[in-house]
């Protein structure tokens, strides 16, 4: 299947993930409000602790994988002309590892939250694969040493599982 692009550099994929985000924490924000169901009472509060460190994780693996990228840092899918392919530090671990902490981030929110924050959370998770697999295209295209690089990590999103 191949993968729409959205814009010359994959933009569309962008707005839709910045979609998907805001509607998360819309939905989150309701469960807040009472505007939705929360979690059952019994387990609200180790769900808020749970959800807390997956946030706290999300956030830290979103930061390094940002600062790892430095100068070729890009929202877009498409990578930067002139730009090394970064495969150090976290990308050594897992591929797209800004994905990663985004999906953490919306997993952690919705147990801090709402169930129904998990049904945004989970298209958001869809999203961000599509972008991925689309971004892996563009990253194979654009630096020969790609292939290689994929067979020595694996894994894209999630260390030992994705």
């Amino acid at each position: 299947m191949a993968i729409p692009h959205l814009g010359d550099k994959g933009q569309g994929w962008v707005a839709l993930q910045v979609v998907l985000l805001l509607v998360t924490v819309g939905v989150g924000a309701l469960g807040l409000l009472g505007a939705v169901a929360r979690w059952p009472e019994a387990a609200r509060g180790a769900l808020v602790v749970v959800g807390a460190v997956v946030v706290l994780t999300g956030i830290a693996v979103f930061s390094v994988a940002v600062t790892g990228l430095g100068s070729a840092l890009t929202a877009n899918p498409a990578p930067l002309d002139d730009e090394a392919l970064r495969t150090d530090g976290i990308y050594s671990v897992v591929r797209h590892p800004i994905y990663t902490g985004l999906i953490l981030t919306a997993l952690g929110f919705a147990l801090m939250t709402t169930p129904w924050a998990l049904v945004p959370g989970a298209l958001l998770a869809i999203e961000l694969d599509l972008k991925r697999r689309l971004e892996e295209e563009w990253l194979s295209a654009t630096y020969p040493t790609y292939a290689a690089y994929r067979s020595t990590v694996p894994r894209a999103l999630i260390p030992g599982l994705w």
